[in-house]
């Protein structure tokens, strides 16, 4: 895991420009309509052509009080570093899924996720930092 010492160092990040190339070549060629998974499979293609590790319903533990609550399992974990929560709805994309991810970093321990909607005419991504 790598430990990110500024923002700018996450902001600039060439991992994350690598994931967001991988998606925009997926909605390049498939487009917005198809169901979240089927984008899920192809962006996994499309990173291991990357030369990226990627693990796939990543499980985290959630606790309260010191005590297990739940699994939490996330779409896309690229090289044990940056979550990639897939989305592929039209329209405005919800607030709460941005408040997914930002959960999904807290409880994950991770710095940088990417919410990547392929629902829409042009491939959406965003940038979130913990």
């Amino acid at each position: 895991m790598v430990e990110y010492r500024s923002k700018e160092e996450i902001t600039n990040d060439p991992l994350t420009e690598k994931i967001i190339a991988a998606c925009f070549k997926v909605h390049t060629a498939l487009g917005p309509g198809l169901k979240e998974k089927m984008y899920e499979n192809a962006l996994k293609i499309a990173l291991d052509q990357a030369a990226l590790r990627h693990s796939a319903e990543k499980s985290y533990v959630v606790k309260f009080d010191n005590k297990r609550i739940g699994i939490l399992r996330i779409d896309l974990v690229v090289d044990d570093n940056v979550i990639v929560e897939i989305k592929a709805v039209s329209g405005i994309v919800p607030k709460i899924f941005e408040h997914q991810i930002l959960s999904y970093l807290k409880i994950s321990g991770l710095q940088i996720g990417l919410l990547v909607n392929f629902g829409e005419k042009s491939c959406q991504v965003r940038r979130f930092i913990n």
